[in-house]
């Protein structure tokens, strides 16, 4: 939007003022003529179907019906006052009542005369009954003005703004008001050939026909205009932000594959890479030889062989003369991280380090002056990594994992490291479906690992209700007896974590009688204790002298125990669905078969039986985040709170997959043939992208 005058103050609009303006501001965070206007109904009500009094019933949302008015009567006390009014047509008589604002509709009600009333249907002693209904006396003038609005919009109010009169009907004589004054103000902002293509309607009418729609056709045309242009213009941002990189940050160029990685692939890799994997390496061998500054997203479930990769890459960028490092966000992460690397590696092979907030500052010394004079090839660690006396010789590719929880500021930090900016390679296992992907992550480039490694059995995933609780424990001893390990997981919510630490506690106590010792070791990990005291038990478990790990969600990640082979999940309903998917990566690291036991009480929401259900059919983290992006929305999915990108208002990424992809295409399409949006009839792009925020562009980056 952000035409001239929808930036004026809300105050400013006939009949706002200043009190309205503030709670509008408050509750709605409505504070310009734009942010009314885009306030959006959330559904629209048929005014167009009028119901004879006979054929009304109790089960309709809300009906219209044109009666006259035969009988109204005051009854009742002070305090249980109220009007009620008998209402005739050819078919029958219906009762209406009111107990609020009583005065002014008895004034407005006169005997003899026909109405035109709506609303919601109900019955008394048998008979068709209406509360509070709406009314306007019959008239063909008053059919008319019905006529115009077939379809009332009905718009999200609070209890506050309704003690302002705002309620949905208020709001709407706002908007009214606003249209009148300003539809004309509303200018195109794309181009008419992309108009014309997509067959979309213009901007002035989609705005008018989403508030008060001509008819149901009209209103789909509408939302389908303004939700084009949200994902147009979502995508323009992100993909003229990808072009100002690859134009402004040069790459170093990786022209080499030397003797690091063909000694760790040919005689060092104990295992057979997935074509998953290789066909990853491939893509981020293409990035470093092109000159560009490499920005790459690596998704892969929870054991697919994401560390080996980026391994890998590194390897590629010590033969070319550079130094490298991984950036997790905990220490328990970074040191897997480490230890993983260093077991794959050897000792003698690559030195590398790990450096973190609890490095000793003897140790932090030496690793600084290893990285400035070029020394030190693989640096592992935290945030730690990106402090300013951390200086780096030759700093060329950086991996960052678990990207959602590192802001664009820490990730600009780290290209600040070099003169040409290092190669980016982010990873997560958090799967994300491919559109919220492209949305989230749409300035970076997205390779998948799809398949597991070879020799990795698929969990078996079965949910048990509370009743099957002697089941799993005898499940649980045979387990034991064949050598293995148990994860038994509580849930922890903030708001109810009282409650959490006592079903952990309670939970333990009735492991501890079923499990008695010498026979049975347990371990018991939780937020509250102290962290050495939470790294001893982790360790025990770790190295198999203690049988059940029962914990917290402490352990979602950072933990590889291979013999552990069961997870059970305690209260499962109240995981969501991709933590649910996370703990149960936790097993299955070994060659054994590994098991994930759902544990719920019997009574499940819909919701909470889906999610379950998800769990038991399939083990692809990327259909479980698809039914997680139906079931919770894209605001919800780890990561897309802070990113400020989600500001859709109508556009549903859960459902509008198709026309984003058709909105993405379109984009690339544009920058091919026109990268600097030069072009006469780009002008109008140009325009609207200065106007709408662009956001955190690369250049305040470098």
């Amino acid at each position: 939007m952000n035409d001239q005058p929808f930036q004026t103050p809300i105050e400013y609009l006939k009949g706002v003022g200043t009190a309205r303006a503030d709670v509008l501001k408050k509750e709605l965070a409505i504070k310009t003529l734009e942010d009314l206007l885009e306030h959006f109904p959330f559904r629209h009500i048929d005014r167009t179907r009028y119901y004879k009094i006979k054929d009304i019933q109790q089960d309709l949302p809300y009906v219209q019906v044109i009666a006259r008015l035969i009988h109204k009567d005051l009854l009742g006390e002070k305090h249980t006052k109220r009007l009620v009014a008998q209402v005739q047509d050819e078919t029958g008589v219906m009762e209406l009542v009111w107990f609020q604002g009583i005065k002014w509709v008895e004034k407005n009600l006169t005997v003899g005369k026909a109405y035109i009333l709506f609303g919601k249907p109900g019955s008394f002693n048998g008979k068709a009954q209406m509360s509070h209904p709406e009314f306007d006396l019959y008239s063909a003038e008053a059919m008319q003005r019905k006529g115009n609005i077939t379809l009332q919009p009905v718009y999200s109010s609070t209890e506050k703004l309704k003690q302002f009169s705002l309620d949905s009907k208020g709001l709407q004589k706002l908007i009214v008001t606003l249209l009148e004054q300003h539809a004309k103000d509303i200018r195109e902002n794309l181009p008419l050939y992309i108009i014309n293509r997509f067959k979309l309607i213009n901007r002035s009418d989609a705005y008018k026909n989403i508030h008060f729609p001509e008819d149901a056709t009209k209103l789909a045309e509408a939302r389908h205009r303004i939700k084009f242009e949200e994902l147009f213009f979502l995508q323009l941002k992100l993909l003229k932000n990808k072009l100002l990189r690859v134009q402004k940050f040069k790459g170093n160029i990786f022209d080499k594959v030397g003797p690091y990685f063909n000694e760790f692939y040919h005689n060092k890799l104990p295992f057979e890479l997935t074509n998953s994997q290789k066909r990853v390496l491939k893509e981020i061998r293409q990035d470093t030889q092109r000159g560009v500054q490499m920005n790459r997203l690596l998704q892969g479930d929870v054991g697919s062989g994401k560390t080996v990769v980026a391994l890998m890459s590194m390897l590629i960028a010590i033969d070319n003369g550079f130094q490298t490092c991984i950036m997790a966000p905990t220490e328990i992460l970074a040191t897997q991280h480490y230890q993983t690397i260093k077991n794959l590696v050897g000792d003698d092979f690559i030195e590398v380090a790990l450096l973190t907030g609890s490095t000793k500052p003897k140790e932090r010394k030496l690793i600084h002056q290893k990285l400035e004079n070029g020394e030190l090839k693989i640096l592992i660690g935290t945030h730690a990594l990106i402090e300013d006396k951390v200086q780096y010789q030759n700093l060329g590719m950086v991996v960052i994992d678990e990207q959602h929880r590192f802001g664009v500021e820490q990730r600009a930090k780290l290209w600040r490291k070099n003169v040409i900016p290092p190669h980016i390679l982010v990873m997560t296992a958090t799967p994300i479906p491919r559109t919220l992907a492209m949305t989230l992550y749409g300035d970076l480039d997205i390779s998948v690992i799809d398949e597991l490694p070879a020799g990795r059995k698929p969990i078996k995933t079965i949910h048990f209700y509370e009743n099957s609780r002697l089941r799993v424990f005898g499940f649980m001893k045979e387990e034991i007896a064949k050598g293995r390990q148990v994860y038994v997981v509580y849930p922890l919510i903030q708001e109810s974590e009282k409650l959490d630490l006592k079903n952990l506690m309670d939970g333990f106590g009735v492991i501890s009688r079923e499990f008695p010792l010498p026979q049975y070791k347990l371990s018991v990990v939780y937020g509250k204790i102290k962290a050495a005291d939470k790294e001893f038990e982790m360790q025990r478990f770790v190295k198999g002298e203690t049988q059940i790990m029962v914990a917290t969600t402490v352990i979602e990640v950072g933990v590889n125990v291979p013999n552990a082979s069961v997870m059970i999940i305690e209260n499962a309903e109240r995981f969501g669905l991709s933590q649910l998917h996370q703990l149960r990566g936790r097993v299955g690291r070994g060659a054994e078969q590994s098991y994930c036991i759902l544990m719920s009480k019997d009574k499940l929401s819909p919701e909470g039986r889906i999610r379950l259900n998800t769990m038991v059919k399939t083990n692809n983290g990327f259909e479980i985040a698809e039914t997680d992006l139906q079931l919770r929305g894209p605001g919800n999915i780890e990561g897309t709170q802070q990113s400020g990108l989600l500001d859709l208002k109508v556009a549903d990424l859960a459902t509008d997959q198709a026309l984003l992809m058709q909105c993405r295409k379109c984009v690339e399409e544009i920058f091919a043939a026109d990268p600097q949006l030069a072009l006469p009839e780009h002008q109008i792009l140009n325009r609207a992208f200065m106007a709408k925020d662009a956001g955190l562009s690369w250049d305040k980056i470098s």
